[in-house]
């Protein structure tokens, strides 16, 4: 990814306006479980997202800047941490023998999202993916990696911590960069979001207003 990262900010700024025209309300029944990667974010609260809006907005800004924090991270890994990297890409290695991945490969807007919805009570499902990708996962699992030494392990927490201490000064950047680019947020917002919920709660007013109610 090629760029500063307040430049890959304004980018993905641009990405999320272009794909927020097809964002719709949610009919169906909601979900009870909150999303760990949009509640209490710093990010969602940099960018002005985190009052009133839907999750669905939310977690589109979110995931589009976790891609750039990810790639940020992944360079300065590839650069600086080889017993990290090299760890990384043993699993990675092992992962790719899973023959099924539904979580993989799905849009921003999308991605890391639960995959299957709540359980309602007395209607259990006959299967959900989650069970197949992990029953997928543990057929197709190739041997486990030899073991590592106290000594290896030592120095891949440091790694780890390097990692995510860069990770850190990388999202506050994003942060940064998204308060400046918060008018043009909260323009699509206000815009393109407010005015379908406004539609949506006039057309619930007017089903509960309807004669056919009772006591309408």
């Amino acid at each position: 990814m090629e760029g500063s990262i307040e430049a890959r900010v304004s980018h993905e700024v641009d990405n999320w306006l272009r794909w927020l025209p097809r964002w719709r309300p949610g009919t169906h029944r909601s979900r009870t479980r909150l999303c760990r990667r949009c509640f209490g974010s710093p990010i969602i609260a940099a960018a002005g997202l985190a009052t009133d809006v839907p999750h669905g907005v939310q977690h589109a800004m979110s995931m589009r800047m976790k891609l750039i924090i990810d790639a940020a991270v992944d360079d300065y890994t590839d650069r600086n941490l080889p017993l990290l990297r090299h760890e990384i890409r043993l699993s990675e290695e092992r992962k790719s023998h899973r023959p099924y991945r539904p979580g993989e490969g799905l849009p921003p807007e999308s991605a890391g999202l639960e995959l299957d919805p709540e359980p309602e009570a007395g209607q259990p499902f006959l299967f959900t993916l989650g069970e197949l990708a992990s029953q997928a996962a543990a057929d197709a699992a190739p041997p486990p990696p030899e073991p590592l030494t106290e000594e290896e392990k030592q120095a891949i927490r440091a790694e780890v911590k390097l990692a995510d201490d860069f990770a850190k000064q990388i999202g506050k950047r994003v942060c940064v960069e998204l308060a400046h680019q918060r008018p043009r947020i909260q323009h699509g917002v206000s815009t393109i979001v407010e005015p379908q919920i406004a539609q949506l709660l006039a057309d619930l007013e007017s089903e509960l207003d309807s004669p056919l109610w009772p006591g309408g």
